[in-house]
């Protein structure tokens, strides 16, 4: 990789967002130091979609999201969460491509190009490029490497890539089912810019599935909370169990659960 489209963070900017994560910098941007942040983002930083659902816009300039994300402590979704998170990256000496995915659908297509940001990620220490990702919700847990075939087994499921000509299929399979897509993507480089008008589409497109209601979910030690609408879902070591909540409930689980206080 010869060329970042993603820009680097300051060193004030870095150290405040790496205190959102509750960690210190790493000592060199190792493939363990990137799983570690990988891992430890997803269960500090909440995918969630609560300014579309309030009409807020949603900004992806650089100061936006982290007022939004580290000084507001709040999460955001793909276009917010995976940029900064490899502005943070470029900062610790990673190099940080943002890449377009479509997203499978469940009528066995694809959404349009744009629909989804991820990050290909490298650095001399890595043994070649990985994929990364902290704004998917519930996918893969550490980054990937970049090579066909590959496969690792997370909490239920396995994860993995497999290439067919530019394309790489991120892909899943629960324990004993088969593989399914869940995005698609080629490698070729796009600025921020280049995602901006399908944000907006997400935002105010009756046929965004962003705009029929909030969700907010994270990562946690033994499986994932999870809260869409009124409903409560946590899964804890394969158990899932829903709770719907009573409207006037909803401010205190996203606090207790996320740490979000909306104003």
């Amino acid at each position: 990789m010869t060329s970042s489209t993603t820009e680097a963070l300051s060193a004030v900017g870095a150290a405040a967002y790496l205190e959102r994560l509750g960690v210190a910098a790493p000592e060199a941007p190792t493939l363990a130091a990137l799983a570690s942040l990988h891992r430890t983002h997803l269960m500090a930083v909440p995918f969630e979609t609560l300014d579309i659902s309030l009409g807020r816009p949603v900004r992806l300039d650089l100061g936006s999201v982290h007022a939004k994300v580290v000084d507001a402590r709040r999460g955001g979704y793909c276009y917010e969460l995976n940029p900064l998170f490899g502005a943070l990256l470029r900062h610790l000496g990673y190099a940080v491509d943002l890449v377009s995915a479509r997203v499978a659908t469940s009528d066995g297509g694809l959404t349009d190009q744009f629909d989804h940001v991820a990050l290909v990620v490298t650095s001399p220490a890595l043994d070649g490029p990985v994929l990364a990702d902290v704004g998917f919700g519930d996918g893969f847990i550490e980054p990937l490497p970049l090579r066909h075939a590959v496969v690792a087994h997370e909490r239920g499921k396995d994860v993995g890539l497999v290439r067919e000509g530019d394309d790489w299929h991120y892909r899943e399979r629960v324990e004993g089912g088969e593989w399914r897509t869940q995005f698609v993507f080629t490698t070729t480089p796009h600025p921020l810019a280049a995602f901006e008008p399908r944000n907006v589409w997400q935002q105010t497109s009756p046929q965004s599935h962003f705009t029929r209601g909030p969700v907010v979910s994270r990562l946690t030690p033994t499986g994932r909370v999870t809260v869409r609408g009124t409903r409560l879902i946590t899964t804890t070591h394969g158990r899932r169990d829903e709770v719907v909540l009573d409207e006037a409930d909803v401010p205190g689980v996203l606090a207790r659960h996320f740490g979000i206080v909306i104003s």
